[in-house]
């Protein structure tokens, strides 16, 4: 009985290695450039660069592209992810993404109809308040 587990244990190990060996890292990596990559290119122009640090436009893409990676991957009895997934993947972030904020959306002003009380109400209340502690000064100074 304690060699049954022994024995799955080990051609469980067996079938990792084989599927580590079977990958072909260099046909890989050509197929997930060459594939899935251009695709993903394709798409972002379609986009216009406006818009890629919008995750509304670009998630779909985005998630196309881990697709893709994951098949060939599949195909190639390659792990996912892997080292080369890693590095195709901080390389498109480097292309595409580097400018967008950790959110993922685009920064940028507020509409005006928001903008305008947040900067006049602070204006308006600290010139009330003066205007208050002047006139009661003043209204204080005649009581003496």
């Amino acid at each position: 009985m304690a060699l049954l587990p022994r024995r799955f244990l080990c051609f469980v190990l067996a079938h990792h290695f084989i599927a580590a060996t079977a990958c072909q890292e260099a046909d890989y990596g050509w197929m997930i450039r060459h594939y899935c990559l251009k695709q993903f290119q394709l798409s972002m122009e379609g986009i216009g660069q406006r818009l890629w640090c919008d995750w509304d436009e670009t998630v779909g893409t985005y998630g196309e592209l881990t697709n893709c990676t994951v098949l060939i991957a599949e195909r190639l009895d390659c792990y996912w992810p892997n080292r080369l997934v890693d590095e195709f993947f901080v390389a498109v972030h480097k292309q595409y993404f580097r400018n967008c904020s950790p959110s993922g959306r685009a920064l940028h002003d507020p509409p005006n109809g928001i903008l305008c009380p947040f900067i006049l109400l602070p204006i308006l209340v600290t010139l009330l308040m003066t205007a208050l502690v002047v006139w009661r000064s003043k209204r204080s100074e005649g009581i003496v």
